[in-house]
């Protein structure tokens, strides 16, 4: 069996640490590197329910995409949620390691395990990494879908193959307008929107999509840079945070996978299934289409 040493820098080759941004918390949090291997369990966030999946599952690594401390703490105390994780994992020798944003960056990142959940062709970054001379490497993904559709299609496509979620697909357009190219990003992407639009797409899927920046996204995009003629406004498509970024679990196990079969480290590899979104339940509007508003 490996150490602990050896599987992160494998880790590492794929996520290198000095390609996260400057504020994020990326790296091994907790683990002593001499300490065996033998099983690793993937997940989003690192909160007690995965962290008690691991301690069932026998796991002695666990990956997940969101830092537990992304901001200086004076305390482990375990009478904290977090300290409490702290405490679970070193009790029965579970490290843990995150990859942040060096994985959303990364070729092939998170980005791409969303458009590949979601059966489009990526063409590029949405934000290409100016220190990849291939281009490949960057935020978010410009991308194709295999045949036209609409809005509403894509949205039930999105709905489908993503995780369930209570938020399910929210969708801001015209539901019938042709889909032919699509900007993905994992996480929270409306930061991304000049990206988007310097795209010229048709949507762009993400998560956490705020209500003034959606709505002047839509504005802006309703009328093209250099002409005052109407066209197609940009299709918002805003899908749980949790949900975007899963997909990015499987795709990293599997690259662990290969990892160990090339080493002949025998690894056993899992992805977890449980839902950590934090919403669980959601009541959808009574009225119709034609009776949107606000109550008289």
């Amino acid at each position: 069996m490996p150490r602990l040493s050896e599987v992160i820098t494998a880790l590492e080759t794929l996520w290198p640490a000095e390609r996260a941004e400057s504020w994020d918390a990326v790296g091994t949090v907790v683990g002593d590197p001499d300490q065996e291997v033998s099983r690793v369990l993937f997940a989003v966030d690192p909160v007690q329910d995965i962290v008690d999946e691991a301690v069932k599952l026998g796991a002695d690594l666990l990956v997940t995409h969101h830092p537990l401390y992304l901001r200086g703490t004076t305390t482990v105390a375990a009478d904290t949620f977090k300290g409490r994780v702290v405490h679970t994992l070193i009790k029965h020798d579970i490290a843990l390691h995150v990859a942040h944003t060096n994985a959303d960056v990364a070729d092939p990142g998170v980005s791409d395990a969303l458009a590949g959940a979601l059966d489009l062709r990526v063409v590029r970054p949405l934000v290409p990494d100016p220190t990849d001379p291939a281009g490949r490497r960057g935020l978010g993904r410009v991308c194709e879908l295999d045949h036209p559709l609409t809005v509403r299609e894509f949205a039930a496509r999105a709905a489908e193959r993503l995780p369930a979620t209570a938020q399910g697909i929210r969708v801001a357009g015209d539901p019938e307008a042709l889909v032919r190219t699509v900007a993905v990003s994992g996480g929270s992407g409306d930061s991304l929107f000049d990206d988007v639009r310097a795209a010229g797409v048709d949507a762009f899927l993400t998560a956490d999509l705020r209500h003034h920046p959606a709505s002047e996204a839509r504005a802006q995009s309703a009328h093209g840079a250099d002409t005052h003629a109407p066209h197609n406004p940009l299709a918002l498509l805003d899908a749980a945070h949790w949900a975007t970024e899963w997909p990015w679990c499987e795709l990293a196990a599997a690259q662990l996978d290969e990892i160990s079969d090339r080493h002949g480290w025998g690894l056993r590899v899992h992805v977890s299934a449980t839902v950590t979104d934090p919403w669980t339940a959601h009541a959808a509007s009574t009225t119709t289409s034609e009776a949107l508003g606000a109550p008289n």
